[in-house]
């Protein structure tokens, strides 16, 4: 029998469809965390989790420590595209299978990320609320603001996603640069080897890469200067990839013209200065939340977990573990 153990509570469609076919334990409803842990994680074969497991802030991590808990684990099946909260190496090293749910989030993500440029350039957000306060006819038009005319937009992590959204931007006329660990086969897109040589040659420049320990901070202090005061930021990857603190500073001083923001360092919770800015537009992590992304996500994770239970191949798996079998 698959048994299975949920850290933190997700949707409820994801819950009563595997409660439905295997033996769920759900430890957010523990009274006694490290007892129920103690008692189910022998026969635990399976963890689902996710890429920012969020419940009242609570984040749980699927490192090295926590997988040696479980001798009987072959699957950690995660909701989302990004997991930087699973060690797949550690994983894969000791041959624990790890899928993700790739593809089917790719176009809403680039669509909240081609919108906040949209929003973030244009400042339509505060257009809108110039006019709902009244401001239009007691004090005029709403201000002029920056154009997408004649700009380059670089891509930081030119993956799935980064591609749509590049596809999005060739639409709108933009010039389309990119930054990664190598320059890409078949892409005519200029490139860049650095975050910073990508920021230099930009004006809008796009967070599109994997989260984790070796992208912490990506975009410091150094990148943000060289994007230079009429540059914007946008980010709809992971909050880990941007040092806030250096953000919060160049938006404070004008060292950038503005930034988009969908994701942050430590969701829920948004630093307040953000929220006292008027050059930065704010998302509540909203990149792929439509229904039919959502149901599609779960169907994949179920489709992963079956798959599994069957003794047949994940559909799925991430690349470090592409060779475990």
């Amino acid at each position: 029998m698959t048994e299975l153990l949920m850290p933190v509570r997700l949707s409820d469609s994801i819950i009563d469809a595997l409660a439905a076919r295997y033996t769920l334990h759900k430890l957010w409803e523990a009274p006694d965390e490290q007892a129920f842990l103690k008692e189910v994680a022998p026969r635990v074969n399976v963890i689902i989790t996710a890429g920012s497991i969020l419940a009242g802030g609570k984040t749980f991590i699927v490192d090295g420590a926590v997988m040696a808990r479980f001798p009987a684990l072959k699957l950690i099946a995660n909701h989302g595209v990004g997991y930087d909260t699973v060690d797949a190496k550690w994983a894969a090293a000791h041959r624990v299978m790890v899928t993700n749910t790739p593809d089917v989030l790719t176009e809403e993500t680039a669509d909240t990320g081609f919108g906040l440029v949209l929003n973030t350039v244009r400042q339509f957000p505060a257009a809108e609320r110039w006019l709902r306060g009244g401001h239009w006819a007691a004090n005029g038009p709403f201000q002029l603001t920056a154009t997408l005319r004649d700009k380059t937009l670089g891509i930081l992590g030119l993956g799935r996603i980064g591609k749509a959204i590049a596809r999005r931007g060739e639409a709108f006329g933009l010039k389309i640069a990119y930054c990664g660990r190598t320059k890409q086969d078949g892409v005519d897109y200029a490139y860049y080897s650095s975050p910073r040589e990508l920021a230099a040659a930009c004006d809008i420049l796009m967070v599109a890469a994997p989260g984790g320990a070796d992208t912490k901070n990506l975009v410091d202090a150094q990148v943000l200067d060289a994007l230079g005061p009429e540059g914007f930021l946008i980010n709809i990857a992971r909050g880990s990839l941007v040092d806030e603190p250096a953000l919060l500073d160049a938006l404070r001083e004008r060292r950038i013209a503005g930034a988009g923001l969908d994701v942050f360092a430590r969701e829920p919770h948004v630093p307040s200065e953000f929220l006292s800015l008027d050059n930065v537009v704010l998302l509540p992590h909203v990149g792929s939340a439509t229904y039919a992304t959502r149901a599609a996500m779960v169907k994949l994770l179920l489709d992963n977990v079956d798959a599994y239970a069957t003794g047949r191949k994940v559909l799925t798996p991430v690349a470090e573990c592409l060779l475990v079998g």
